[in-house]
């Protein structure tokens, strides 16, 4: 009997796995088929895209200034185009504007909206040079908190749970401080009393009441560390003709709290290389840059640390760039998986670098284009990617198509690059 019993278990077990495994597939690919299809697709105007996902799916959009080629004859209802996505189309339109495309697995099942964009060519002069970085906090940055030693001898931690690393500091008793000199001139005047903290964090406005404690004669701490500035180097993407720049191709990050810094005012500044730590496995190398904090090396401002980089304002053309040489911009859809380039002046020289693409990743916010160095200078001047070279341009077929942006720890030969076209419309 036990073992009819056990029998029936096993058998029972042996269905449930082959329905467990079927549902995972199902999923599985549900999930990448959707993945394959970008969120956004953007095309230039009056230029023909062209389209080959191969997939079971149905696209339907608004037909009123769209025009529709390939190898179908799209159906037309009720001024909708319906297209089949397993067969390659092109897409072109003669006005700009903007058009959303809903997905449907098999015509029947909602799979995803895309938005589909039909903007102007646009061009910009590929940089690949390394500039400094230097930023004010939007607020007083708090790292963390420590322990004072009080005018008794004894140890207090005033701000032990209270405040937390990443918290940003921008009032002492509803009066707002401007960097850190500020806030310690308004602790010490407090003369012990509680000061109301007024924290931004993660965009939420708080008060917190402290207790200072008193070190010396008029001197007061509340036993936390701040910051309120940081510089560093990276490397200018590209700018447009309006002088306006991108670089990074990801944020800027406080290196003790890794929060993505809420910024000030900013300046940009020309930088040079003064040395290269090479790239091993399990540890990534970098470039240690040197910045001159004077008027004749200021290139402009910094105004915005977004996800996709840092943004601003040329006021004179980086002499590194050379003749500006503005290239067009490559779309998504145009980067093919082989051969590319990288722009870098990691050897004190301007060059391009040879890399090979090897995935795509439509969706991905700052690492959609995986590549390797295949480069033998490159490879032996640095190993490959190192930390610095973030926001280095990626150009294929004569277009700006990317920027540097993540390595891989275990192989510097290996990186991640953000599509030019996520910096551009950040």
């Amino acid at each position: 009997m036990k073992e009819k019993r056990l029998v029936r278990f096993q058998k029972w077990m042996a269905r449930g796995s082959l329905i467990a495994g079927v549902c995972w597939g199902i999923f599985f690919s549900f999930y990448f088929m959707e993945e394959s299809i970008p969120d956004k697709i953007r095309i230039e105007k009056g230029k023909e895209e062209n389209f080959d996902f191969h997939l079971p799916v149905t696209g339907e959009m608004e037909q009123a200034g769209l025009e529709v080629f390939g190898n179908q004859s799209p159906t037309v209802e009720k001024d909708k185009i319906k297209l089949d996505l397993n067969q390659s189309f092109s897409l072109k339109s003669q006005k700009q504007g903007s058009y959303s495309m809903t997905c449907r697995l098999f015509g029947l099942f909602h799979m995803k909206e895309v938005n589909v964009e039909v903007v102007e060519q646009e061009k910009v002069v590929p940089c690949g040079i390394p500039v400094g970085i230097y930023v004010k906090t939007d607020g007083i940055l708090i790292i963390g908190t420590g322990t004072v030693t009080g005018r008794d001898g004894m140890n207090y931690e005033p701000a032990e749970n209270l405040v937390k690393s990443g918290d940003y500091v921008k009032t002492v008793n509803d009066q707002v401080i401007e960097n850190k000199e500020d806030l310690i001139e308004k602790i010490n005047q407090c003369q012990g009393e509680p000061v109301i903290l007024g924290i931004l964090r993660e965009e939420e406005y708080i008060q917190l009441k402290l207790q200072p404690v008193q070190t010396a004669e008029e001197e007061y701490k509340l036993g936390i560390w701040v910051r309120d500035d940081l510089a560093g180097v990276g490397t200018l993407t590209f700018y447009d003709e309006q002088k306006q720049y991108g670089a990074l191709g990801h944020p800027v990050s406080d290196l003790d709290t890794g929060t993505q810094v809420s910024m000030g005012e900013g300046t940009l500044y020309d930088a040079e290389i003064a040395g290269i730590t090479k790239g091993e496995k399990g540890s990534p190398g970098e470039i240690a840059g040197v910045i001159t904090y004077l008027d004749q090396y200021r290139l402009g401002t910094v105004e915005e640390n977004t996800n996709v980089g840092i943004y601003g304002k040329l006021e004179k053309t980086p002499e590194k760039v050379g003749e500006e040489s503005f290239c067009p911009v490559g779309f998504k859809q145009e980067i093919e998986e082989g051969e590319a380039k990288i722009i870098s002046t990691v050897s004190g020289e301007r060059k391009e670098y040879s890399i090979v693409i090897t995935d795509l990743d439509y969706n991905s916010e700052n690492k959609g284009i995986l590549f390797q160095v295949t480069d033998p200078e490159l490879l032996n001047l640095t190993g490959g990617i190192v930390q610095g070279m973030s926001g280095s341009p990626i150009l294929q077929n004569g277009k700006v198509i990317g920027a540097v942006t993540h390595v891989f720890v275990q192989d510097a030969s290996k990186g991640y690059g953000i599509f030019i076209e996520n910096m551009l419309n950040h």
